[in-house]
Formats: structure tokens, sequence, C-alpha cells
């Protein structure tokens, strides 16, 4: 059983409402009431009866919350003790992009400071992170979004990411001064898997302008795209970071095009007045 739900459970007793834990843990309602029912379904016994208009502990609910302040404390220092010691596990939920061209360099600072301190870089889809970071299996998460895709986490945006129209230095349209829609009609794209959030930004622009086009590839690695950029004849829409140093290079070609609405920010999330170690509390420093 998650630790999150004797946290709620701690909360709705101590406020005697559903309500104000809700308002107090920054959830929704509607997910206090269902940890509640599970905690509850998992011992098969009632927690809370009401009496009239309010709220209170069943004779099962008091002994639950005996055990559950000690759990809960219990868990709390072994953080601090961990946190002091400068060890524990800090998990991260990121996309593939972020993952390999902007958080190396991070981590290995935090490694530093922090030598016994396991970090988990876990590489997944865009929804897969949001929900892991709510349920409390990622500590925080990284994305690139253009906006707050859930507004039950907390999100922080760090920096605007730029995105970069790429194609070959022996493109023709390499040597255009400036790339308006209209001059991408029927081009050969190579685009990143379906649900990555910057194609659908793209082909939603392209779909509402009525800009034909065609997708020659589809690949879900940056560097499988880079490199069919470089021996192919297609174009790709991809993070400034991701092709950098190609583009430094001449081995690649930053295509002189913008939309205002394909652009992205680099977001952290995290759950509401989630407790911080102090290893995370650097590396979110380092973030900014």
């Amino acid at each position: 059983m998650d630790l999150t739900y004797f946290q709620t459970f701690r909360e709705v007793a101590f406020h005697q409402s559903f309500t104000k834990a809700a308002g107090e843990l920054g959830y929704a309602q509607s997910s206090v009431t269902m940890q509640i029912q599970k905690l509850e379904q998992s011992y098969g016994v009632k927690l809370f009866e009401r009496y009239g208009k309010s709220l209170r502990l069943t004779s099962a609910g008091e002994e639950l919350l005996k055990i559950a302040v000690q759990m809960l404390n219990l868990y709390q220092q072994s953080k601090e003790t961990l946190t002091l010691q400068g060890g524990g596990t800090l998990t991260i939920g990121t996309i593939d992009s972020l993952a390999s061209y902007y958080l190396p360099a991070l981590i290995q600072h935090l490694r530093q400071k922090y030598p016994t301190l396991t970090i988990r870089l876990q590489p997944d889809r865009e929804t897969a992170i949001v929900e892991k970071v709510k349920e409390g299996d990622y500590d925080i998460g990284l994305l690139l979004e253009s906006k707050p895709s859930d507004l039950a986490l907390e999100w922080v945006k760090i920096r605007e990411e730029p995105l970069e129209l790429l194609a070959s230095p022996t493109h023709p349209l390499s040597s255009m001064g400036t790339i308006t829609l209209d001059q991408l009609c029927d081009v050969e794209w190579i685009m990143t898997e379906a649900s990555c959030n910057y194609r659908i930004m793209l082909e939603r622009v392209l779909q509402e302008q009525r800009i034909p086009y065609r997708v020659g590839l589809e690949l879900g690695n940056p560097e499988a795209i880079k490199r069919c950029l470089m021996t192919g004849s297609g174009i790709a829409l991809l993070p400034r970071m991701a092709a950098d140093e190609e583009i430094q290079r001449g081995e690649l070609t930053a295509l002189p095009f913008s939309h205002p609405d394909i652009r992205l920010d680099l977001q952290m999330i995290m759950r509401p007045k989630k407790w911080m170690s102090h290893s995370l509390q650097d590396f979110i420093e380092l973030l900014h």
C-alpha cells in the first residue's frame, strides 16, 4: 500500500473533512475519497462514519491512525537519516532527448557532491511521466511541454527550449533566407513517434494551415533521425539541444523557420508539498 494513502488518511482524520484534507494536500476531493476507499477495501473495515454533517473515526480508524502516525514518522526519520548521510535514491522521470543531451552533466555534478546517492534516470513517455510523478514512483519529472497538462501537479518552467527545423546542408531549403509554412508543402519529413508532443504540435499547425506533408520515416530515437537527415533528403523537427553539436560541426543545418505555435518549455513537475531531500533540492537548483 502506497504511503501516500496513509498520509491522506492522517490529514482526513486531523481535519475531520475530506474537503479540507484535499485542500491541504493539493488533491482533488475525488482523489482523497478514492484513497480512503482503497484503504478500507484493503483492511476490510470502515475508517470513518458520519454523524449529521460531521465526520469522525470509527474504532478501527482510531487504531489505524495510531499505527499510521508511527509509520509516517519512521518513514520521515529514515529519509532524514539517509539525507544527512548523502545516500538514498533520487528517481527522475524524463524524455529521451533530455536524458541524452541535457541531464548527464548535471547528474555527474550531483554525484560528485553525493557519491553514495543512487540516481535513477527513467526515460518514459510524457503521459507516463506525469502519472508516475502523481503516484509517487518518480520524485520529479522533466518534460518539454508548451503548457501544464495536469493541474493536480506543481509545474515549474525552467527555461524555453528552442525547437529547430533541421536538414542536411545539401538540402534545397538550406540555401533559403527565410522559410514560410507554404514552402514546406509536400516536403519529406523524418518524424519522431506519433506520441511525441512536438510532433503533435507540428502536425497540428500543418493541418490547420492545410499544408500537405509526407512522413517518409518515423523513428523514435533522435540519433537515428539525425543520421538519416545527414544521408537523406528529409527534414525534421528536434529540440536544439539534440542537434547542437551537429549544427556546430556543419553536419546539419538549422533552417531559418519559426512559428509562434511551435515552441516548448523545459518544465519540472512534482507533487504539491512533496518532501525534498537535500540532494533533490540541490538538483533543482542545478536545473535553474
